[in-house]
């Protein structure tokens, strides 16, 4: 089965070189133009994945038809923000037997739907979804250090297909059924990111990082069940895994975001500076209309979101967040 990936930035590329990898015929659909014309001359993405060379298996497109015509399954990395766009795009040359697998974390701002939700909406045929995350830094797949990660879907015969599909030595996945909760534990995660961000900011220790993390997961796994998740998801690789390592990793963009806040610096002033998109800046807006219309109290989330859009100073968010009425746990 040949299969097609929709995104040529880092984590899309990374993953066709993957798949490339793995002896799978695969087009990759870069929407750069110019990107485009020198990954076909240089076989290498110089802007978002230099010194890779893509497997001779993998053939770049900058057209949707082209990229979708004859593969089974199709891979979507586009950041959550563009996505409604490029599925409207790609639908009128989708078939109802392509499976479509989202690699995207975040939740659409204005919506707050999750990326499965909105292909529901756009696709002219109930698609076949399936949701692939986990701990999972598109440099060390690369590098080829062991991974694993989730596959979910609602359809776990579907989930274990491509669970087979994507897995090899050092990329191993796990199947799931809980698509809502892998979804979301992708996308929460990152708000929690730039949280440890901002606490390395201010040179404060392991102890912090701890605390972040664990009463984050807490808040994670409120909404999540909120919203019909399960508990186990959140305590699995999608949850506790991912989580972990966004908020220690120094690949991790979003926990660098939280490193330039904490020292000082406004948001304009940061993303004006990145090339690729950090999710947990718009996913923390997201949320934070989330919390508020379910009624679930996230603190950590809601200093973020204080930080990021009200401009509040960091140092002045860790004390609110320390001095709040003490509770158990």
């Amino acid at each position: 089965m040949k299969a097609s990936v929709i995104g040529g930035g880092t984590w899309g590329s990374a993953f066709a070189v993957h798949l490339g990898r793995l002896n799978i015929e695969t087009q990759l659909w870069i929407r750069e133009h110019d990107i485009y014309e020198d990954v076909q001359k240089s076989q290498e993405n110089k802007v978002f994945l230099p010194g890779v060379i893509f497997p001779s298996l993998v053939s770049f497109f900058n057209e949707f038809e082209e990229a979708l015509r004859s593969t089974g399954i199709v891979f979507i990395a586009v950041p959550s923000g563009f996505c409604r766009q490029i599925y409207q795009k790609i639908a009128p040359f989708l078939t109802s037997g392509q499976i479509i697998v989202s690699l995207t974390k975040g939740i659409e701002k204005g919506s707050l739907k999750r990326m499965s939700e909105i292909m529901e909406e756009v696709f002219p045929f109930p698609p076949r979804i399936v949701v692939l995350s986990g701990p999972s830094f598109a440099k060390e797949i690369i590098e080829e250090h062991p991974t694993a990660v989730v596959i979910a879907s609602p359809d776990l015969g579907l989930a274990r297909k491509v669970q087979h599909f994507v897995s090899n030595p050092y990329f191993r996945a796990y199947a799931s059924q809980d698509m809502v909760g892998v979804e979301l534990c992708g996308a929460l995660k990152n708000i929690i990111a730039i949280a440890a961000g901002i606490s390395n900011a201010l040179k404060f220790g392991h102890n912090s990082i701890a605390a972040l993390i664990t009463r984050g997961l807490a808040e994670m796994t409120r909404l999540g069940l909120k919203l019909g998740a399960e508990s186990q998801t959140f305590a699995g690789l999608a949850g506790i895994g991912d989580l972990v390592l966004t908020c220690t990793g120094e690949l991790s963009r979003n926990r660098s975001v939280g490193v330039e806040l904490g020292k000082g610096k406004s948001l304009e002033e940061i993303t004006s500076k990145m090339k690729m998109i950090a999710e947990g800046i718009t996913t923390t807006l997201s949320v934070h209309q989330l919390a508020a219309r379910e009624k679930i109290e996230m603190p950590i989330c809601e200093k973020v979101y204080q930080v990021l859009y009200e401009n509040k100073d960091p140092k002045k968010a860790l004390q609110e967040l320390l001095s709040r009425r003490l509770k158990d746990e």
